[in-house]
């Protein structure tokens, strides 16, 4: 099924111009974005309330596209402080602490929320703090499977050590490029199909007095 009209002129635009919306979900999120948009890393950070948000412009095959990473509350006290910032969302990232079992268990809720917010959006599952093989509690092989079931793209990365994490962010917008495109080539076929079965106007036949 291919997008809607009224998305021909956003797919357009983001051909065009490409800008890419990305929400981050999950634990450790914030260090994450902090070492992508900035370059830095710090072992402590104040709980995100409400939304923060980096730009950083990555060149992927060629193009340049400007991307916009909001950092969202991940504390379910603030869950609806996010709900809006799903609209015009491209990608979203979901991140857990491959040290922490239970921010594992809740990345199958965030994809419940995700689903029920922006069904068609990018997804990628990244497993953040893999520095350290001793503290972790999930093991890479459950997160492979998990992944697998649920039809998203696996990372493990370390924002302390700068692993991954530009390989991350190079998948999803690579991605939300491809997504885009397809969309707008079907677009295209679809308008294209309109035009070939409009039927033609009859010329009128002026009559003789």
């Amino acid at each position: 099924m291919g997008p809607p009209a009224a998305a021909a002129p956003l797919l357009r635009n983001f051909c065009s111009h490409p800008e890419a919306k990305f929400l981050t979900r999950g634990v450790g999120k914030s260090s994450l974005l902090l070492r992508f948009a900035d370059n830095t890393f710090s072992g402590s950070y104040i709980t995100t309330i409400g939304v923060d948000f980096k730009i950083r412009t990555l060149v992927i095959n060629g193009e340049r596209v400007k991307l916009q990473i909001w950092d969202t509350a991940g504390q379910e006290r603030f869950r609806t402080i996010t709900s809006t910032y799903y609209r015009n969302t491209h990608g979203v990232i979901i991140v857990y602490d491959v040290t922490n079992a239970e921010s594992f268990v809740n990345v199958k809720r965030w994809l419940h929320e995700i689903g029920q917010n922006c069904d068609s959006v990018c997804k990628i599952l990244v497993g953040n703090k893999c520095e350290d093989p001793s503290r972790k509690q999930v093991e890479t092989a459950d997160a492979r499977r998990f992944s697998e079931q649920m039809g998203v793209r696996l990372f493990e990365t370390s924002a302390k050590e700068n692993l991954n994490v530009e390989e991350m962010f190079n998948a999803i917008t690579a991605m939300v490029l491809r997504t885009k495109q397809e969309n707008l080539a079907r677009l295209q076929q679809q308008n294209e199909v309109v035009k070939i079965n409009k039927p033609k106007k009859k010329p009128s036949v002026k009559k003789c007095c």
